[in-house]
């Protein structure tokens, strides 16, 4: 995630706040700019955007701001809708009558805020179900009710559900232990669901799959028979060699979306660093060293960049959280058999947009 200031004061803000901690000045996300900016109040409910190069631009702010304090995004004035470019595509939130599920939902509406900014900055697809009903995208956060089929987090057709219960450390943390994983987070989840989507979209029916079968297996396979065998059997030994999680062995279009959301986190991470000056150069031991990492001179369209930035920069990451006696922040290994199917993502979403007639060649914002 890239860093904002406040072009009033200058001070360092961040992606979630609402109104600047040094001068006060209100702030809103505006997805069309990818960028936080000052508002004023504009008359009735409109607001003016402040910031250097959208100053003057008239939005309102989401109705879940406005009813819930749910949301800190903001709609162009021209948009009819009443809902952000994120809100708008919800199909399903709990009963917000209950301050439990309330909050829930706040926390799963941060996480998927998060997601829909980097969906954004990587020009992917973001159609709502109703811009797009033969393949637009939805979103279901469901609780469970005593008596009622449980609810799964999961994807079919273009609709993610995630358990509301996914927002409560305790019971995240619980199941993480439960099923064995080095890592279960909301933004995790959101990450791997919008994966198989996006299988669907940029690969089912595309001249990717060919290609995508020599790396990840054949997705015919019986879905329900490999779900049974891996949690009878677990993950095939050394695992490791070719998955980037243990989970991911279990299927090809699990596979796919461990890697994709894999992939979002590579680029989320790199690009926080790239927004904070991270320049560093891992020095162990042995004679071979890493190479550096210079997140300034990132080039997010170079995969080979992105790969050789990264391995370091967790090394680094990982060592600060021993240091004050934390879990690893990044618990996974990558193969070079890993490494190559992250790299056909992330070639998948270079050809998608050199095709559309309305994309340009992806590159994250650059920091500010």
């Amino acid at each position: 995630m890239r860093s904002f200031s406040c072009s009033e004061c200058h001070q360092l803000v961040f992606f979630e706040n609402v109104a600047c901690t040094r001068c006060g000045t209100k702030l809103a996300y505006l997805p069309d700019h990818i960028l936080v900016s000052p508002i004023k109040a504009g008359g009735s409910d409109s607001v003016i955007a402040l910031a250097p190069g959208v100053k003057g631009q008239r939005y309102r702010l989401c109705r879940n701001s406005v009813d819930h304090g749910a949301c800190n995004w903001a709609v162009p004035e021209s948009d009819a809708n009443p809902y952000c470019r994120a809100c708008r595509l919800n199909e399903v939130i709990p009963d917000l009558s209950d301050p439990v599920a309330k909050t829930a939902w706040i926390r799963l509406e941060a996480a998927k805020r998060r997601l829909i900014h980097t969906l954004i900055a990587l020009r992917l697809p973001i159609d709502s179900r109703t811009d797009r009903p033969e393949a637009g995208l939805a979103f279901a956060f469901k609780k469970e009710s005593p008596g009622a089929e449980p609810v799964f987090t999961g994807h079919s057709d273009g609709l993610i559900t995630i358990n509301v219960a996914e927002a409560d450390d305790p019971f995240r943390e619980k199941m993480r232990a439960q099923m064995g994983e080095a890592y279960r987070t909301v933004v995790g989840h959101f990450r791997h669901e919008i994966g198989h989507y996006y299988w669907d979209r940029l690969v089912r029916d595309s001249k990717e799959l060919p290609a995508f079968r020599k790396l990840f297996g054949d997705e015919t396979a019986d879905y329900a028979q490999a779900l049974q065998r891996h949690y009878a059997n677990g993950a095939p030994a050394e695992w490791q060699l070719e998955y980037v999680s243990a989970y991911a062995s279990m299927h090809p279009w699990e596979d796919w979306a461990e890697t994709f959301a894999h992939y979002l986190h590579m680029v989320d991470a790199l690009d926080t660093a790239r927004a904070f000056g991270v320049a560093l150069r891992a020095k162990p031991i042995v004679k071979a060293g890493l190479a550096p990492v210079r997140a300034l001179q990132l080039d997010f369209d170079d995969f080979d960049d992105l790969i050789g930035a990264w391995f370091p920069l967790t090394i680094a990451l990982n060592s600060f959280n021993r240091g004050m006696g934390l879990p690893d922040l990044y618990p996974f290994v990558l193969g070079e058999r890993t490494s190559g199917k992250l790299r056909f993502v992330h070639d998948v979403i270079e050809r998608f947009y050199s095709v559309s007639t309305s994309a340009q060649p992806a590159a994250l914002p650059a920091a500010s």
